[in-house]
Formats: structure tokens, sequence, C-alpha cells
């Protein structure tokens, strides 16, 4: 049998594929014979063709993969005999590869202990004097480890005693490329024990991976991985040698004669050490030193007669224009990291210095990257650029855009566009300045640069998308400027930007944008509905995506006349097109019909639902990096281990691609298209199944288990949307249940929950990515809002959610580099806002449960949020906590045994209140005049003492204070004092000098508690109010129909008008005759219809 196989083998790599059809035939029956194990063993030795023997080692591993249990146990010895002894005599290198897998895939299935003839060859080969033998035995080595890394654990120190010394053989690289190899797989396995071990190693790494790069920069560049592992797993190990280490890569990212993809990884390193332990990159004073190195490959000028990427015409989503293998991109990158992972004040101080030198260079490249810098700090960095230095950056910026290198004014429009995205509300407020230059700079842009229209675009879309209502004296020009353009270009690449920008600006215009309806969604249906072509799929994408968003945004009476027909085209496109760009927006445009016309959707769900359960399960997109040729993996899958009928198999196995085996992969990458599909179609499962209530209760357990399953995918994004839904699932049930009070639907709920929100606490303990955690709480607290006292109704829960709470402000949790030593107030605004949405967890537990079940975790808590008002933290710190503070308190208000705990509470709270009420910043005092007035509320009486206090500092305030805000919430707070304890105000010249104030310029929130305290005034005190009629009336006129003002307080106002009315209707007649004729006509409608 072993010729008759050897001769098949052959004509398996024959060029024929006549011959090859023939020898599979044959192959398949050969495979039935029980002796097939020991004729391929005598193959896999005794061949004289290498091609012949590696197939059969291929076959072998596949068999031992698959049939293990069925394999004899005399065939198992002879195949560890055989294998050993074939990997001895084998010369070829490529054989042997497949010779160690082979003896890899046996490990799997057998511990390392039960084969001691193969560790005494390990032993043996890794210790020979031979150079080769010892690249062959730690190739063997770094195989069988990297099969199960846990298996050799035992061994662990003995391993780490000979790494020690084959990484001093600097003369046998291959050697050091398999022992690093290995190494990178035990780390995550090593303990404390081999702490010692693992430390005294990482110099020897440092030398020996220098040497590999002379010998082999792909090598090197994969050995490079060790570093992360060792970052990731266990940081202390190498603590003592980072500088060493980040002079390494230091070294390595900036030398331009190594390849980019090597450079790229040692910049990426450091990268990640960032991310991971910033505070030991400051402490041990290396962001200098990092700075100055990467600062000249962010400025680098393409080398002569190379590709400049910025003069390109591609495509480009965002005008950031360099890939991710690209050196100044990872220098970029590693900028970016700083901003979002250290205090601005340290990094500023470092930074700043270097990006204006180089704004202010001669050389159009150096300035590019001053610019770049610019840019990638904007959201890291976002508070304190609007802070200390916004207007100096766009001045910047805006100089930029008129540069005469368009190197440069490309970067000044990405610049732009970062900064319209993340520096909002304050970009916005630049509009005047801003919109007239951007309108200019489009008009005079020349088409034929697709690439530079790009980052226009790009720059336009994110400025005009933030503007709201101030967008509306450009819409004319805007729109005009748009559509003429949409008619008059025949590339598809531009007319896709043009409806791009025509979403943004429809996100801001809103209603505004109703006169253009009828001409943009004609355009857009022309491009849906026209014969689809690869040419056209970008165009079609983001017509989708745009009819989204006028969906959301156009107004329900303008769009839902076309719901059903857009649902409709929707699946016409993805039953005609595989294309999960085009998928994903059709999500998207189905959750928004759900927001606007949810009935649409009602016929249509079980197709929908499908085709997005479809996409959660797909592993379509996903590349597995195998080691070895697959040529023959499918002649076993006709006899699987689990006893499936095998001769069913047999007929199909050459006849079907393979599907994919994750445990056989070295790696895997995911294209970025199929990710996005997922992240969106589980945001959109939510959304549906929250807008359109009991309908979708039939899908719900379906879409509820395939999105939990997606909670440990890979790829952060969609995590991130799976624990959304999840969320969005909790609140549709509870929605269900609340318009449906059954016993079932209320079952079905807390079951949900009993489920979800362990899985959100432990996730915020344990998720190493820090946007996740963020969009974790963002989402648990969104579910406490609805849910309310059902999510405590099992009684550890409270307990639970306030740990949580607690470790994430003491910054206990994995996503959060904490440092016991460290007492430095200072932190990234990201570090900082992921505690801030922990914090604003705290007023929705005190509003959910009785304030006595609260009050022991309030004591625990407090101390964390008050330790953020100190003079020594940032703006952005004092503001939250004292907000957070203050919504306690008004979530103290209308809970059970509230004013108790209130009172119990003035005493830490007030001191803090009157203090922020001086502070230089605005947002701070507005939230101090807030919390002051909420503990006012919310203690009343118990709190009279301090009644004077409050009084005389909000008098001081109020003679000078100037911004708006502040004023409206000063206005409140003396409401808020009033409606607490009215006996303690002095209302005659308290009341007229709050009229005199009103209306509320810009927190319209505030009116409700406004009207509320006239209406309870006019009960307790009418002749005070009757007094004061004329300044009420006059007052209401403003209110009554404003869009600004929500409509229970028009509700409030109305019927206090009402009573005005009926109660002293000469006064009301008199206050009503003063005011101009439509007011008056106003008014009377109101009254009748009230």
């Amino acid at each position: 049998m072993t010729e008759e196989l050897e001769q098949i083998l052959l004509r398996m790599t024959q060029p024929d594929s006549a011959v090859i059809q023939q020898a599979t035939i044959q192959l398949k029956q050969v495979f039935k014979d029980p002796a097939i194990i020991p004729a391929l063993c005598a193959v896999m030795r005794g061949s004289q063709n290498p091609q012949i023997r590696q197939s059969a080692a291929v076959m072998l591993r596949q068999r031992v993969k698959k049939q293990w249990r069925k394999i004899s146990d005399a065939d198992r010895e002879c195949l560890k005999v055989v294998v050993l002894q074939a990997f001895m005599q084998e010369t070829e290198h490529q054989v042997q590869h497949s010779l160690s897998q082979l003896c890899a895939m046996v490990v799997k299935h057998e511990t390392p202990d039960s084969w001691p003839a193969l560790l005494q060859l390990l032993n043996h080969s890794t210790k020979s004097i031979n150079p080769h033998d010892r690249q062959v035995g730690l190739l063997l080595l770094n195989k069988v480890i990297e099969s199960n890394p846990e298996l050799f654990q035992p061994h662990y120190c003995q391993l780490l005693q000979l790494f020690s010394t084959v990484l001093q053989d600097h003369n046998n690289p291959t050697a050091l490329y398999y022992c690093i190899l290995s190494l990178t797989a035990m780390t995550a396995y090593t303990g404390t024990q081999h702490m010692n071990q693992m430390r005294s190693i990482i110099p020897s790494l440092i030398v020996a991976l220098k040497h590999l790069i002379k010998a082999d920069q792909s090598q090197a560049t994969e050995a490079m991985e060790v570093f992360n592992e060792l970052m990731e797993s266990e940081v202390a190990i190498v603590l003592p040698h980072i500088a060493d280490m980040v002079r390494c890569f230091l070294e390595v990212g900036t030398d331009t004669s190594l390849t980019d993809s090597l450079r790229v990884k040692a910049l990426s390193c450091i990268a990640f050490l960032i991310k991971l332990k910033s505070k030991v990159v400051l402490k041990q004073k290396l962001l200098l030193p990092i700075l100055q190195a990467i600062f000249p490959v962010l400025t680098a000028a393409p080398p002569p007669g190379e590709h400049n990427p910025e003069n390109d015409d591609d495509d480009d989503d965002n005008g950031d224009d360099t890939d991710d293998d690209n050196p100044q991109h990872c220098a970029a990158q590693i900028i970016d990291t700083m901003a979002l992972h250290m205090p601005p004040e340290k990094l500023f101080h470092q930074l700043m210095p270097l990006t204006q030198a180089c704004l202010a260079s001669d050389d159009p490249y150096e300035r590019k990257g001053g610019l770049m810098c610019l840019a990638v700090l904007a959201e890291g960095c976002a508070d304190h650029i609007c802070t200390k230095m916004l207007s100096s950056v766009l001045q910047t910026v805006c100089r930029s855009l008129s540069d005469g290198n368009q190197v440069v004014r490309s970067a000044a429009l990405f610049a732009l566009g970062q900064f319209s995205e993340h520096l909002q509300p304050e970009v916005s407020k630049h509009c005047e300045e801003l919109m007239p230059l951007l309108l200019g700079y489009l008009s005079s842009l020349n088409q034929a640069k697709v690439g530079h229209v790009t980052k226009a675009f790009y720059a336009l879309e994110n400025f005009m998308e933030n503007l709201g209502a101030d967008i509306e004296p450009y819409l004319p020009t805007l729109m005009d400027t748009m559509l003429s353009a949409l008619n008059g270009t025949d590339s598809l690449k531009i007319k896709a930007l043009i409806v791009s920008a025509i979403g943004a600006i429809a996100n801001a215009a809103k209603e505004l944008l109703v006169p253009y309806f009828p001409q943009v969604i004609e355009s857009l249906k022309g491009f849906l509905t026209t014969t689809t072509t690869e040419e056209m799929r970008s165009l079609q994408t983001q017509s989708l995506d745009t009819l989204s968003v006028l969906a959301r945004t156009i107004g329900k009476e303008v769009f839902s006349p076309l719901a059903a027909e857009c649902v409709e085209l929707g699946l016409k496109l993805t039953d005609s097109i595989d294309d999960p760009d085009l998928r994903r927006c059709t999500y998207s445009l189905y959750s928004s019909v759900a927001t606007v016309s949810p009935d649409c959707l009602t016929p249509h769900l079980t197709p929908i639902t499908t085709v997005m359960l479809l996409a959660l399960k797909s592993n379509e997109g996903i590349t597995a990096h195998l080691e070895e040729d697959k040529t023959f993996v499918l002649l076993d899958d006709d006899d699987d281990d689990d006893d499936k009928d095998e001769a069913k198999d047999s007929d199909e196995f050459l006849d079907e691609e393979p599907e994919m085996d994750f445990h056989d992969a070295t790696g895997f990458s995911v294209e970025n298209a199929f990710i996005d599909e997922k992240e969106d179609a589980c945001d959109a499962l939510g959304e549906i199944a929250y807008n359109i209530g009991a309908v979708f209760q039939p899908f719900l357990d379906s879409s509820f288990q395939q999105v939990f399953k997606m909670r440990d995918y890979p790829h952060e994004d969609v995590r991130r949307a799976a624990f959304g839904a999840m969320g969005q699932f909790c609140r549709a049930q509870h929605r269900v249940w609340n318009e449906n009070p059954t016993d079932f639907n209320h079952q079905a709920l807390l079951k949900m929950l009993d489920v979800v929100l362990p899985s959100f606490l432990e996730t915020v303990r344990t998720e190493p990515e820090r946007q996740v955690v963020m969009g974790i709480l963002e989402t648990m607290n969104g579910v406490i809002k609805t849910c309310k006292e059902e999510v405590f109704k099992n009684p550890t829960r409270l307990k639970e959610i306030s740990s949580v709470i607690r470790d994430v402000l003491k910054k206990k949790t994995e996503c959060q580099d904490s440092d016991e030593a460290d007492d430095d107030d200072q932190q990234a605004e990201y570090d900082a806002m992921l505690q801030e949405f922990a914090g604003e967890g705290i007023p929705l537990l005190a509003a959910s449960v009785p304030a006595n079940n609260f009050a022991p975790l309030l004591n625990d808590l407090l101390p964390l949020i008050m330790n953020k008002t100190k003079s020594s933290c940032t703006e952005a710190e004092k503001s939250f906590s004292l907000g957070t503070i203050g919504e306690i308190l008004e979530a103290l208000i209308s809970t059970p045994g509230g004013r108790e705990l209130a009172g119990q509470l003035s005493h830490r709270v007030l001191p803090v209140f009157v203090a922020g009420v001086k502070d230089g910043d605005a947002e701070v005092r507005n939230n101090s005049v807030f919390g002051l007035g909420c503990l006012a509320q919310a203690a009343g009486p118990l709190v009279a003492s301090d009644y004077p206090t409050m009084l005389s500092v909000f008098s001081n305030l109020l003679t000078k204070e100037a911004d708006l805000r502040v004023i409206d919430n000063l206005c409140a707070a003396l409401c808020r004092m009033i409606l607490g304890h009215v006996e303690a105000v002095p209302l005659e010249q308290v009341v007229p000098a709050l009229l005199a104030r009103l209306p509320l310029k810009e927190d319209m929130e505030e009116n409700k508690t406004v009207f509320s305290c006239l209406a309870m005034l006019y009960s307790h005190s009418p002749a005070l109010i009757v007094k004061l009629m004329k300044p009420i009336v006059e007052l209401s006129c403003h209110m009554l129909g404003d869009k600004k003002v929500d409509k229970e307080t028009q509700k409030i106002l109305a019927t206090l008008l009402k009573q005005f009315a009926q109660q002293h209707l000469p006064d009301f007649q008199a206050a009503v005759t003063s005011l101009p004729g439509e007011q008056q006509a106003k008014l009377g409608a109101v009254i009748v219809t009230s």
C-alpha cells in the first residue's frame, strides 16, 4: 500500500487537472483502508521526494486532528515513533516545518509528559553544539509550545533557562527567531514564580532582536510581538526595562533604512505602551525623548522620486491620507494615543514647542506635520484646547487653508474636520468666520483632484453637522451649491461626497430642509433604483445613509408617506446585492424608519431580522492565516470525531471549500466592512426592538441570544454595540410590560435584567478597552433610568452596581492605568470621562430606591465625587462633581426618605457649593448654583438656617454675573428655595427680582421649575402673584407655543393663566390689554382650549 499511496500522491502534484482528478478518486478509496496511518508514516519517513513527504505529514496532521480517538493505540505509538525519526533525519526546512506541526497536533491530544521521547529529543536538539540541530530543535519546540502553552507550564523554569542561553547565540538568527516566538506564546501563562527569570531575560531579548533585524527584517517584525505580549500579560516584568525598550523601539522606528512594516511594528509598540502605562512613561521622563524622535518621522518628506500620497486622487474617507503601514501614520498615532491617555497639561508642555516650530517652518512637510499634530490632539484633549487655546489654533488652521502648498492645505482641512468633530460646541461659535471660508474654499476646488476634494468635504461635513439652527443663514447657498454640483458632475465619487454632505446639512437643519426635500429625494431615488454596478456601489451606499438621516431629521409628517417604500427599497437592494457596506446602511435605514413610522417595518420583520442575525453569525470577511498548504485538508473531513455518517462525507469532501478552522490559524484579519456591518446590526436590532414595542416580541429572544454572544467578539466596536443593544432589549421589554402589565411580561423583564446586568458589571471590571466600558456604563445608566425599581428587585443588585461605580471612581478596573503610589490628581480627559459615566449612575440609583436603602452606599461614594471639587482639579472635573452632587440632591426631592438624607448631607455639601459659586469658570458656577437650589428644595425646612447664607450668595452673584446660563440657573435656584421652604424666603423682595430676570435665555429646561414655583405661589400667596400679574402674563406670551419649552411646562402655564382669568378677571384683562393684539389672541386661544 505504501508504494501505491506514494504514486497517488505523486500524481496529485502533476500540472494536469485530469490526472489530479483521477488521483483524487483513488486517494478517497485508499483513505478508507484501516492501514492508512502506517502507510502515511512509511511515506513520510521513506519517500525520496520532499514534496511527497510533506504531503504525508500534512495528511497525518489532519487525521490526528479530526480522528485521534479512532486511531488505534498501536497506530498512535507507531506515529509517535516515526514522526520523531522522520524529523531527526529530515533535511528540507518545509518538511521539518510540517513535521513539527504534526508533533504539535499530537501534543494537543497527549500531554508532553506522556511522550517522553519528544521531551528527550527537544532537550537534546536545543542544547546541541551543532547550530543547525539547535535551529531545528527550537522550531519543533516552538510549534509544540504554540499548540498548547499551558501544557508546558511545569517545564517553564527549564525553558526560560534554555531561552536565556539561546538569546546569547547571536550568530544563529533562526534560533533566535524561534526562541522569541516560543517566549511570546508562553508569556500569557507565566506565573509569579517565573517573574524574576522573565525579567532577567529582557536585556538579552532586546540585544537578540537587534541581531535578528540585521539577519531577517520580516522575522524581526514578527518577533517584536513579544514586547506587546509582555506589556499586556504582565507589565511588571518589563517595568525595570521600559527605558531600554523604548530606546530600542525608537531606534528601529526612526531608521529609514529598514522596511516600513518593521518600523511600523516598533512605533506601534510605543503606542501600545503609552495606552497601557502612560504614567510609567511620564515618571521615567520618556515623553520628551519619544516626541523628539518621532517628530522627524511625522514631518518627513517622501524620498526623492517616490510617490507622494498627499497628491493622490484616491478614495479617502476622512482626510487622514496615510495608511496603517506607514511610519508617518504611526508617528501621528503615537501623539493621538498620548492625547487619549496622558494629562493634557503634561503633554502640551513638552509637545507644543515642537509643534509651533513645525508650524513656523519654511518646509511644507514640517508645516503639514504641525497641523497633523494639532488634528490628532483634538479628540483626547478637547477640554484643554477649548479652554486654553482654541482661538489661536483655529487662526493657525484658517491661515493654513490658504497656504501655497496643497500638502499643507490638505492637512489644514483634516485638522478643521477633527476640530469640528471633537471641539464642540465651541468651534461652532466661530461659524461666522469659518463658514464663508469653507464655502469659498469649496467653490474654488478643482474637481479633478478627487483626493483633495474629499478632504474639503470632510472638513465641511463635520463643521456643518454640529451647527444646529445656526446653519439657517447659510442654507440657501449650501443647498443651491450642493444640488447644482450634484447635477453638474459626472464623477460618481464627487456625487457620493455631495450626497454625504446633504446628510450632514440635514443633521443640522432638520425641518428647515423641508423646501429642498422633494429635489433631494428625487436624486436619491434615482441613484438607488438605477442598475447596480460596482462603480455605483459607493454612491448607492451613501444615498442609503443620507436617506436614514433624512428619516430622523426632516419630520415625521414629511417622511412617513415614504417610509414603506424605503423599507421595500432596502430589502430589494440586499436581496440583489451581496455587499456588507450596503447591507449595514439598510440596517440604519430600518432603525431610522422605526423611529418615525414603526408600522411600516412590521410586515417585513422576518426578512429584516433574518439578514441582521445572519450578519452577526457570519464569519465572512475573516481571513485565517494558515501555516501550511491546505490542499489535503479535505481528505480527512469525511470522518470526523462527531461520529457522523462516513459515506455521506466521503463524496463531499473534495467538492466543497473547507470550513474555516480557527484552531489552525496563526492569526486573523477581518475586513473593516464586515466589522462595521456587525456593529450596525447590533445597533439597529436594539433600536428597532425599542421603537416598535410588542410587535418585536416574536423576534426578541433570537435577537437577544445572538447579540449576547457578540459581547466577546474580538473587535471592541462590535462588543460595545452588542452591550448597547442588550440595554435596548431591556428597555424594550420594560416598555412592553408597561403597556401590557401581565405577570408573564414582568417575569420576562426580570429574567432579562438578571442576565444583562451581571454581564455589564463583570465586563466593566474586566474589559481592557476603555471605550467599551464607557459604552456599558452609559447603557447601564439608560437601563436604570428606564426600568428604575425593577432593576433592584434582585436584593443584591443595588450593592453590586454601587460597588462597580466605586471601583471606576477609584481606578480599580482593568481598563484604568492605576498606580497605588501615584497621588497626582492630573489625568487624561478620557480617563476623567470614564469616571463621569460612572458618576452619572449615582443620581439614578438615588432616584430608584428608598433613601434609607441608598444612604450607606452614598456615604462610600460621595467622598470620591467630592474629591474632584478641589481647587487643583480641572474645570471639567469640578463641573462634573458639583453637577453630580446637585443631581443626587435633585433625585432625593421625590424619593421616599429623601428629605431626611438631604438634611444629613447639607453640612458636607453646602460649603463646597458656596465655594463653587465663586469659581472663575462659568460651568462650575452654574452647577454650584444648581446644587444649592436642589439642596434647598430637597432638604427644605431642615436647612432653614442656611437660607440666609444661600440668599446672600445669590444676591451677590446676581449683581455681577454675565453668563446667561448661570443667571437662568440662579432664577431656578431661587424658585427651588421657595418650593422647598416658602416660609424662609422674603417673597416680597425675591419674587419681583426673579421676574425681572425672566424669561430664561439658555437653560430652557428650568422653565418647568420656574412656572411650578409661580403656580405654587399663586396657591400660597395669591395677593403677591395678583400684584405681579402683568409681568407674569407678559412672560407667558414668550413661553406659549415656543418649541424649546416642553409640553408639561406649557400645561402648567396654561392652567395658571386660566386660574387668573377665572378668579381675577379684571386684573387679568388689564394685564392682557397692555399686550399687542397678536399676543392677546394667543392668550385667549390658550384659555379657551386648556
